[in-house]
Order: C-alpha cells, then structure tokens, then sequence
C-alpha cells in the first residue's frame, strides 16, 4: 500500500510513547533519505497525557532522535484529514473511520506481556517500530 505523499499520523493512547517515538524515527528516516519536506508527520493520542515517557524520548537520543521537546496532543478529525494518513500503534487506541482517510494499525511488540520493563523494553520497541519505520518510509 502506497502513502500519500501529505502527512502521517501516528496515534497511540497517550502519545506519550510509541506514536512520539515512531513520528522522531520517521522524521530521522526522512531526512536522511532528503524527503523531510515532502511528508508531514505528526503524532497524537485519543487520551492524551501530559508529556513524553522520559524512557522513550532516552532510548531515541541513543540513535540521535530528539523528541524530549514534544508534547501530548489530543487526536482530533481535523488532524485525521490534515494527514491523510493515519497509523494506529497498538490495539488499544480507537479511531473513528473517515473518509478520504487511510487507516492502518500496527500490532507492536509489547515486551511488558513477556516481563520485559524499563529500558530494555523500550529498546525493544524502539527496535520493533524501526524496522516498521523503515519499510514505510519505503513507500513515501
């Protein structure tokens, strides 16, 4: 599946975490590839916190990813449409269908489930949304 080349979305619950943590490895994709100014990426959350998860914006400063500077923000229709595209991180974030919207849902890694905490279990996930970064970068 091809991404319009407007925007990315990333949405996670808090927006605290995964989807700030997929919007920096983008971002970080992106320019090194020369494409920064062509796509959009943002991030939110459907209950939106009160900032970045200090473990996510650390394991993202060991691969040169700055977020420590993001802040929460509430998903909201109009940044669904401004997007175009929208990727939803984990099962536990809901968003409503839209039209003229993409939605696609990433099942990550959860190493919680296997007892993994701390900052081994945000390398993991770092790791696992990377190579997911990746292969979408891919088709920008």
């Amino acid at each position: 599946m091809s991404v319009p080349s407007s925007g990315v979305l990333f949405v996670c619950v808090k927006n605290g975490g995964k989807s700030q943590m997929a919007a920096g490895l983008l971002r970080k994709e992106l320019q090194e590839a020369g494409k920064l100014d062509a796509v959009t990426v943002t991030s939110v959350g459907t209950q939106a916190g009160k900032q970045v998860n200090p473990l996510s914006a650390a394991v993202l400063s060991d691969v040169g990813v700055d977020i420590s500077d993001q802040s929460p923000t509430q998903l909201t229709e109009e940044a669904m449409r401004s997007a175009g595209h929208v990727i939803v991180i984990g099962a536990e974030a809901q968003v409503p269908g839209l039209d003229g919207v993409t939605v696609e849902r990433w099942e990550t890694v959860e190493p919680s489930e296997q007892g993994v905490e701390g900052h081994e279990r945000m390398v993991m996930i770092r790791e696992d949304l990377s190579a997911r970064i990746r292969e979408l970068a891919s088709r920008l």
